[in-house]
């Protein structure tokens, strides 16, 4: 197994650096496009450079090198999606508001990073700098694998079922989905807006906390000591978690005990298991009238995405609307529960990454969570004994992904510790 091009850069040592003057804007991105190029012949990650970047030097993260999911619009990009319907696509004209507000913050966009087809199931190009004959996973493929290999330290993605936190636990990097409507999706090409949810991916949870701090203005969540955290565990064994993800979950748990923190059981097995098959329900009927002209020209489609559309298309606006009653009910218990600890511990993903390139996984594990809004968090630093990356995933109430982000920030410390 080749794990050379797995190098993560931290985003941290880097706003560090600047701030000290060891490094430059001009300095980071020349490292950043050096990287690319050794790397991504190999790893294929990016879809399209962006020509001459003039590094910001404004905002807290000023001059740090960022990717770009290929469904988010980046001024002067074209915007693809992963699909033949969009290769000729003209550059856009202005950010999407989550590229502007990530510029505000003095990120600069390095290029498009590779998306799955319209953000769904068809695979990319894209190989998983931890084990490149395994999947990325999908649908940020190319933004988890820029972070996982260093070619950049931070990068946006999407997520509508498990876009994010999957890609980030296959590849052995931190994600953080946030909340549904947490920030505008205007600019993005989407899919279910029920569903659709902005992602980050960093090396490490320390560095996503940074990146909240200079994307929301919030104090800098992973400079809080914090006490132990509550937690809730989720096993998730019914929906076909692999031994080696539940032997990982069981070891950290006890490391995390010993760390300090308090572990329940999750008491609400069943009604995540609805919740989760509420989730492609709402997403089906949704998809195929958000990308209805797709639907239209179906034959040029995957397979994977022409059946998603179809089967939305056939899905009634009763059992719609009774998804999305299952979603509302069981948000109002998660919240109750979550009243009284501080996140639900569980698996980020089934397993580690598989072993093919053809297929990109499966996000049962997070369609749950999506469906109730909630924002989510993957600790990587678990591994097989084979040495693939294992992710962990931490769910959080609505509205709390500074709160969210320091617990994570101490489950990395103590699983490190």
């Amino acid at each position: 197994m080749n794990h050379s091009y797995w190098q993560p850069w931290s985003l941290r040592e880097l706003v560090d650096a600047l701030a000290a003057g060891t490094t430059t804007p001009a300095e980071a991105l020349r490292r950043s496009r050096g990287r690319i190029a050794e790397t991504d012949p190999e790893l294929r990650a990016w879809v399209e450079l962006a020509p001459g970047t003039d590094p910001a030097t404004d905002g807290p993260l000023g001059g740090v090198p960022l990717a770009v999911k290929d469904i988010i619009d980046v001024a002067g990009l074209p915007t693809r999606c992963g699909s033949q319907l969009r290769a000729d696509a003209v550059a856009a004209e202005a950010d999407a508001a989550i590229v502007a507000a990530w510029r505000r913050a003095g990120a600069v966009p390095v290029g498009k990073a590779v998306t799955t087809e319209f953000a769904y199931f068809a695979p990319g190009p894209t190989r998983n700098p931890a084990a490149p004959d395994h999947t990325p996973g999908g649908s940020s493929s190319g933004s988890a694998a820029a972070v996982a290999a260093g070619q950049v330290p931070l990068a946006l993605g999407s997520q509508t079922a498990g876009s994010v936190t999957r890609p980030a636990a296959f590849c052995g990097v931190a994600s953080l989905v946030l909340g549904h409507g947490r920030f505008p999706v205007d600019g993005v090409t989407g899919l279910s807006p029920s569903l659709d949810s902005h992602g980050v991916l960093a090396a490490g949870v320390s560095d996503l906390a940074l990146a909240w701090s200079a994307l929301a203005g919030d104090p800098d969540p992973g400079l809080e000591a914090g006490r132990p955290p509550r937690l809730l565990l989720w096993t998730a064994r019914p929906l076909g978690v692999e031994p080696r993800m539940t032997a990982a979950l069981t070891s950290a748990c006890s490391r995390l005990r010993a760390a300090g923190a308090v572990i329940d059981e999750f008491p609400e097995e069943q009604l995540a298991a609805q919740v989760t098959a509420a989730h492609p329900v709402i997403m089906a009927y949704e998809a195929a009238r958000e990308r209805a002209a797709e639907l239209a020209v179906a034959p040029q489609l995957s397979p994977q995405l022409a059946t998603l559309l179809k089967t939305g298309a056939a899905t009634s606006e009763h059992d719609y609307e009774a998804a999305l009653r299952t979603a509302a009910e069981a948000g109002t218990r998660l919240a109750e529960l979550l009243a009284d600890y501080d996140a639900v511990l569980g698996p980020a993903a089934l397993g580690p990454a598989p072993a093919r390139l053809a297929a990109t996984g499966d996000p049962v594990l997070s369609r749950a969570w999506q469906a109730l809004g909630l924002p989510a968090v993957c600790v990587p630093g678990m591994r097989t004994d084979a040495g693939l990356p294992l992710g962990l995933q931490l769910v959080g109430a609505r509205r709390r992904e500074a709160e969210l982000l320091a617990v994570g920030c101490w489950v990395e410390a103590a699983l490190r510790g």
